[in-house]
């Protein structure tokens, strides 16, 4: 039964970076380069963002856009008639729509002897 734990070594439990510090490795230090690769890095991003804004290309049909366009009208000549009419004109004509139908909703006269 000693044979299996013969390979086992005994002792505590070593862990890194308690006790001996090795000398072999060593923190890099960040150089004055890495910081002007990054500022360029970030003009560059600033200058491709500008040139993409001016130089949009539209990737819509001609359909596309003639639905836009169309849409854009439809929707100014209702803001146009919306805007024509004062309140007290809405309220008129809304009133005169009311008159026209019919009172469906009187109740009738039910008699029971009748």
């Amino acid at each position: 039964m000693s044979d299996q734990y013969a390979s086992v070594q005994k002792g505590s439990l070593k862990l890194k970076g308690k006790g001996v510090v090795s000398a072999g490795k060593k923190k890099k230090k960040k150089g004055k380069e890495k910081k002007h690769r990054l500022e360029q890095q970030i003009n560059t991003n600033k200058n491709e963002e500008e040139e993409t804004k001016s130089g949009y290309i539209d990737k819509r049909t001609p359909a596309q856009m003639a639905f836009d366009k169309m849409q854009e009208k439809r929707q100014m000549e209702r803001i146009l008639n919306k805007a024509e009419k004062t309140h007290k004109r809405r309220v008129e004509d809304f009133n005169r729509h009311l008159d026209t139908l019919t009172e469906h909703y009187d109740i009738p006269k039910v008699s029971w002897t009748k």
